[in-house]
């Protein structure tokens, strides 16, 4: 049973969430043979203050 866990950024609409987790779940499918049942999609998100790129927080980077 393959997991696939996605961690992004809060700010994603539902339908964007629905579209990747079909996506990702008919790779898995097509490329490992699983059936799509057996695949498992977590998407975990997180607050723009708590992500940092270069050492500058996300939230700080679109003011």
């Amino acid at each position: 049973m393959p997991v696939v866990t996605i961690t992004m950024a809060k700010g994603r609409s539902y339908e964007q969430k629905r579209q990747i987790a079909e996506e990702i779940a008919g790779t898995i499918t097509r490329v490992l043979g699983v059936p799509v049942e057996r695949v498992t999609i977590l998407i975990h998100e997180l607050e723009k203050e708590n992500i940092a790129l270069s050492g500058t927080l996300i939230s700080e980077q679109q003011k």
